[in-house]
């Protein structure tokens, strides 16, 4: 057993690593995180554990710490972001953590999270630079891609789990569990979610979970998906505290966010968006809590300047791809038409825009999806022969 302790939380966000550790007997130290909304959440949260703003005003960790969590920001490596890279401004804030780490006895364990954008983005260059900084501070390392709708919540999320240890074998905790992707469902059986912002060169297609969520935009504008309801019963997006718990959070986690002065209603999504799911941290926690060995056999070496496999490990400047999947376990689901609470029906305005561009595209759509959009669009008020492509 590989024994809890104290946790340093960096990019804390709105807490949803400590949420999941802490149901396996880690305890948190000290949470640092800059967005003023974010703070507002973890002291109402976590009203005990001590906070502090900015990384990189940050001296020191606490003596005796065990963990250090650190989901940092993706902004520059995400998809839907900037995609500059590694050393772009606000994702560059990780070598922060590198800094902090280089005491003579750092943290048994580093445990990092962000978008799978990063293994193909500028040829792999950000996880690169990751494993080097690794290595270089004695650490061996391994990553997993995992999918947040293992865990049994209707939402296809993606994340790079990453994990180092001075000390450990960090396989024996990401890879120990595999279950294989189940066959996806029926579409015309399932609710489906979309992005009703995209249409011309994407979608978001997802069958029985909604694609990501997004943190929305910098200026607090919500950017919630879209959901096809079975039977041609129109289309709705999710509330706000329906995006908290596909997060795993509670109802209204988010709430003391909107005490802030000059706080939008959108900034909860936001939030929300860049949160760390915290069915993943508690799978870690899990994990930490029960190691088991790994031999690692069939595991075969990459060469330099090949693709970052879904998941892979290593250490002494060899890194090594290890054949598993995004689905480490598959815990009892709940299906996304149940699961929505406070549905709002998709405006007429944003139908029409997502049917024009759907209409303009080449895009491929399953039988009967625009004819949805369309009926959607009426029962709005508007009227689909007046949407031109």
């Amino acid at each position: 057993m590989s024994g809890a302790g104290t946790v340093v939380g960096l990019f804390a966000g709105i807490g949803g690593v400590e949420l999941g550790l802490h149901k396996h007997g880690w305890s948190t130290e000290l949470l640092c995180e800059i967005d003023p909304g974010a703070q507002a959440v973890l002291k109402a949260h976590f009203p005990d554990i001590a906070q502090t703003p900015d990384v990189t005003k940050l001296r020191a960790l606490p003596q005796n710490t065990e963990l250090v969590a650190a989901g940092f920001p993706c902004q520059d490596l995400s998809q839907a972001g900037r995609t500059v890279g590694i050393g772009g401004e606000r994702s560059g804030l990780v070598d922060h953590v590198f800094r902090l780490i280089t005491r003579k006895r750092g943290p048994r364990w580093l445990l990092l999270e962000n978008v799978p954008f990063m293994l193909q983005l500028d040829r792999g260059r950000g996880m690169h630079h990751l494993v080097t900084e690794l290595e270089s501070l004695g650490y061996a390392w391994a990553y997993r891609v995992v999918d947040a709708r293992s865990f049994g919540l209707p939402q296809r999320r993606l994340r790079v789990l990453m994990l180092a240890s001075r000390t450990e074998d960090p396989r024996e905790v990401l890879f120990n569990q595999d279950v294989g992707e189940p066959p996806s469902d029926d579409p015309d059986r399932r609710a489906c979610g979309f992005y009703w912002t995209e249409g011309v060169r994407g979608l978001g297609w997802a069958v029985d979970a909604v694609p990501t969520i997004k943190g929305g935009s910098s200026i607090g504008i919500a950017s919630p998906p879209a959901i096809r309801l079975t039977g041609g019963r129109g289309i709705v997006t999710p509330g706000i505290t329906d995006a908290e718990r596909l997060q795993g959070f509670a109802a209204n986690w988010t709430l003391p966010a909107l005490e802030v002065p000059g706080a939008r209603v959108g900034h909860r999504w936001k939030l929300v968006g860049n949160a760390v799911s915290t069915l993943m941290s508690d799978w870690v926690g899990a994990q930490l809590a029960n190691p088991q060995p790994y031999s690692g056999s069939a595991d075969r070496p990459l060469t330099p300047g090949e693709a970052w496999p879904v998941a892979a490990w290593g250490k002494d400047g060899v890194a090594y791809e290890a054949n598993l999947t995004r689905w480490p376990q598959q815990m009892p689901y709940e299906h996304l038409e149940e699961f929505i609470r406070e549905p709002n029906q998709l405006s007429a305005r944003a139908t029409a825009g997502f049917l024009r561009r759907a209409r303009a595209s080449t895009l491929r759509f399953i039988p009967g999806f625009l004819d949805d959009v369309e009926k959607h669009l009426f029962q709005m008020g508007g009227d689909p022969r007046q949407v031109v492509a």
